[in-house]
């Protein structure tokens, strides 16, 4: 089992659509570990987005991801990252396949929907800024028997 870390912006609030994303995270069979409603400083938005420092779309990344609460997230389930990534969709939304979370209700790519660890090393990273040990619940999932 891998641990893989998501995050809804704030535009998926806005448009009272978290829980039909989550589904989709959830349908998948995948376990969700930790989970909270929040807001990000511009201190944890840096640090959250360090490898865009100095990118021309840095600044208007950090406005929007500090413009309203976001959800964290953390799933957890074999090769999760992976299966988040393949869930979550394309960046670019023109690219987003059609039945990914990008591809249904993602339009602008500088107000993507949901952000998700693009490696194992950037979930660890991902998690431990956003979430503390105790924050992350490992409960018994009977349906692990299943899959």
């Amino acid at each position: 089992m891998s641990r893989c870390f998501a995050m809804l912006k704030p535009g998926v609030l806005d448009r009272r659509i978290v829980g039909a994303v989550i589904s989709r995270l959830e349908n998948k069979g995948l376990k969700l570990v930790g989970l909270k409603l929040m807001n990000i400083s511009k201190d944890l938005a840096f640090s959250h987005y360090e490898e865009h420092k100095g990118k021309s779309f840095f600044d208007e990344l950090v406005s929007y991801i500090t413009s309203g609460p976001v959800v964290a997230m953390v799933w957890e389930g074999d090769d999760c990252v992976s299966l988040v990534r393949k869930i979550t969709g394309s960046t670019k939304p023109s690219e987003a396949a059609p039945g990914t979370i990008r591809g249904d209700f993602c339009s602008h790519t500088n107000h993507n929907i949901i952000h998700a660890s693009d490696s194992d090393e950037s979930a660890v990273r991902e998690i431990n800024l956003f979430f503390k040990p105790e924050e992350i619940i490992d409960w018994n999932d009977s349906l692990c028997s299943w899959l």
